[in-house]
C-alpha cells in the first residue's frame, strides 16, 4: 500500500514544520516548499505527485495565487487538489477562481486540518 503524500507550500519555517509534524502524524509523507516557484520546480521534477497541496496565499518569490494559476495550466499538475491557507479574513470570496477544495484560516485549527487530510488522503489511518 502506498503512503499518501502532502506538499506544504508555506514561507514561514515554523508553520511549515508544524504542519509537517501534524500531517506526518496522520500517516502521510510530507514534502515542503518555501514558495510557489520552489513547489513548481519540485512538482515538475518528480515522477510521483502528492495527493494534496496545502498552499499559503502570501509568499515571496511566487505567491499562492500565481502558483495555483501555473499549476492549473499544467495538465499533469492541474488535477492535484489544493487547500488554500491564509491569514486574511476577507479572502474567502477572492479565491473562488483558484478552485480550491477548501480554505483554512491561520491560525489553522488542528481538527480542521486533520479532517481535510483524512478526507483527501484516503490511505491515511483513522486515528481516534
Amino acid at each position: 500500500m502506498s503512503v499518501p503524500e502532502v506538499m506544504v507550500v508555506e514561507d514561514d519555517h515554523d508553520i511549515r514544520e508544524t504542519l509537517r509534524e501534524i500531517i506526518e502524524g496522520q500517516g502521510c509523507r510530507v514534502r515542503c516548499a518555501a514558495n510557489g516557484r520552489e513547489a513548481l520546480d519540485l512538482l515538475t521534477s518528480e515522477t510521483t505527485l502528492p495527493s494534496l497541496l496545502l498552499v499559503d496565499l502570501m509568499m515571496p518569490v511566487m505567491d499562492g495565487r500565481s502558483f495555483r494559476r501555473a499549476q492549473l495550466e499544467d495538465p499533469r499538475l492541474a488535477t492535484i487538489p489544493v487547500v488554500i491557507v491564509t491569514a486574511f479574513r476577507d479572502s474567502l470570496g477572492d479565491v473562488d477562481d483558484l478552485e480550491p477544495l477548501t480554505m483554512l484560516r491561520k491560525p489553522i485549527q488542528l481538527k480542521e486540518l486533520v479532517r481535510v487530510i483524512r478526507a483527501h488522503c484516503t490511505d491515511a489511518p483513522d486515528a481516534s
